[in-house]
């Protein structure tokens, strides 16, 4: 089973951006030490507790610190951005770090609507147009514009020798039938609405051969924490469960809770109900458990590859969750 890394670059606490940024960079590399696949970074906006607001820029810095690792936006949130903007960032950064780019493709507005209205003006425009900017990107990309077509005549510059391997990623119909569409990598977001066998599924029947890719790809992106024993996993998932009930009442400044301020809150009956559901999208457990649960949740979607994202207040249980999976799956190699 192929393993890889989603990180919203969370800031923890008694933490900087800058602490959360560099965390980023260490986990790519780290990633990359114990034979994760790829690594995406999410792009999100006006959100205190994350600290990537621009993919791209970590991309080329993570690029640049690590060798082997594919990397990728995970997504950039191609509403905001006009597709031959996107296509030449990452053609550039394809051509610096060649045959290792991803591009993530996502249309969610990734913070407050203010935000949204900030980085565009017609936003919902924009996303009621999301399928032709795919598509408009995705030519920029491959150069294929029809010969007649006004952008045939210009170039996403610079041109790397292996182009970005596009992805869409969603939890919808929509966006499984427009990766199928396209001829994409669908990545399924399990952590965010975990009943998507059946659109998943609509990909997988529908996936037409429109670009290079030869059959359907798909990955499923689950939230797990994994610990040396299932009760030091499950405390610290409290840590993420308070971050996401405290952002849920709009409260500002919200920055990943400390094990220590989680044991100093009381969870009201409805907040325990609010865990409830949380953890029913997640995969919480000692190694030997995640890793059977991985593999049931690879087997229940079909998925050729499962991405991993994981909040912890401490960075170093974060590193230290990613590698116990790692070396829990290699054992069964």
């Amino acid at each position: 089973m192929k393993i890889s890394i989603l990180d919203q670059s969370p800031i923890s606490s008694g933490k900087t951006a800058e602490d959360a940024l560099e965390a980023s960079v260490k986990l790519a590399q780290f990633g990359e030490q114990y034979g994760y696949t790829r690594y995406w970074i999410a792009e999100h906006h006006d959100i205190s507790g994350l600290a990537c607001s621009a993919p791209e820029v970590m991309l080329g810095y993570i690029g640049a610190r690590t060798n082997t690792i594919r990397i990728g936006s995970g997504a950039v949130l191609l509403p905001n951005y006009k597709p031959y903007k996107v296509a030449e960032t990452h053609n550039l950064l394809a051509t610096l770090f060649e045959g290792r780019i991803d591009i993530g493709i996502g249309r969610s507005p990734g913070g407050s609507a203010e935000a949204s209205l900030a980085l565009s003006d017609n936003f919902l425009q924009q996303m009621s147009k999301y399928p032709e900017s795919v598509k408009e990107l995705l030519r920029f990309i491959n150069q294929d514009f029809p010969s007649d077509h006004l952008f045939s005549k210009i170039t996403a510059s610079p041109q790397p020798r292996e182009s970005p391997q596009p992805w869409i990623l969603g939890t919808s119909t929509k966006s499984a039938l427009l990766a199928a569409e396209c001829g994409t990598g669908y990545a399924y977001a399990h952590f965010m609405r975990n009943h998507g066998t059946s659109i998943v599924e609509g990909y997988r029947d529908n996936f037409r051969k429109n670009g290079k890719l030869a059959r359907p790809n798909i990955i499923i992106a689950v939230s797990v924490i994994c610990a040396e024993t299932t009760e030091k996993a499950e405390k610290l998932a409290l840590s993420q469960f308070l971050w996401a009930i405290l952002s849920s009442k709009g409260e500002k400044m919200i920055k990943i809770p400390s094990i220590e301020e989680t044991e100093q809150y009381t969870f009201s009956e409805k907040e325990e109900e609010m865990i409830h559901k949380m953890k029913r999208k997640m995969i919480i457990g000692n190694p030997r458990e995640v890793n059977q649960q991985l593999h049931a949740l690879q087997a229940l979607y079909g998925a050729d590859e499962m991405m991993i994202l994981t909040i912890t207040h401490q960075y170093e249980d974060r590193l230290r969750s990613y590698q116990l999976i790692a070396e829990e799956l290699s054992k069964n190699k």
